[in-house]
């Protein structure tokens, strides 16, 4: 059986992964976000996706190999985490009542044959508005300085998300769909890749 490896420490993404049947070992690939640059939000989710999953499939013989990165698209700029509190709450004064896209870039390597898939997933979501002590009080429970964009739909943040548009695992990090089609391009039917339910 092919060995399903996730190039990221996210507990969403894992959690995801193994709700849907799969079993992934996790490397975390140590790659310096804060250090990569791209021309639009979009190139740069994909450009780490791409970054997580090389530098784990490097070190592997076999196995395919996720990397996923999500930023949020808001008037055209990418956000990632907010480096503190403050910044979370600043960045969710500015965002409610908005809409913006979460995308994910998404990457999985064959590491016996480097062969590559890659595409990034796209969900409109849309913020709520929260009070001013609704979100100081969000920003200091830490979940938010977490997370791409700030915010969760799974978390304490789903009290303050007013919907979304696409695909819910897209915004806890993973598209189930998406990752599919992606393991299709290598030739890997997802339902081999399902652990054993008997």
């Amino acid at each position: 059986m092919t060995e399903i490896v996730l190039a990221s420490s996210s507990p969403a993404r894992l959690a995801l992964l193994r709700s849907a049947g799969l079993d992934p070992k996790v490397i975390v690939s140590g790659v310096d976000e804060e250090a990569v640059t791209a021309a639009s939000p979009a190139e740069l989710s994909l450009t780490l996706a791409r970054a997580k999953a090389s530098v784990v499939a490097g070190s592997l013989a076999a196995g395919l190999v996720i990397g996923c990165d999500s930023v949020l698209e808001l008037d055209g700029r990418a956000y990632g985490k907010p480096a503190s509190a403050e910044e979370a709450a600043a960045r969710w004064r500015s965002m409610r009542g908005r809409t913006g896209r979460l995308l994910t870039g998404h990457c999985v390597i064959d590491a016996a044959t480097g062969v590559t898939a890659a595409e990034v997933g796209s969900t409109v979501v849309r913020f709520g508005t929260p009070s001013d002590d609704e979100i100081a009080a969000y920003a200091h429970s830490g979940e938010p300085v977490r997370v791409a964009g700030a915010f969760t739909l799974d978390g304490l943040g789903g009290w303050f998300m007013d919907g979304i548009d696409g695909d819910h695992g897209n915004v806890l990090g993973i598209s189930l769909p998406l990752l599919r089609r992606l393991f299709a391009e290598l030739g890997v039917p997802v339902t081999s890749v399902w652990r054993s339910f008997t």
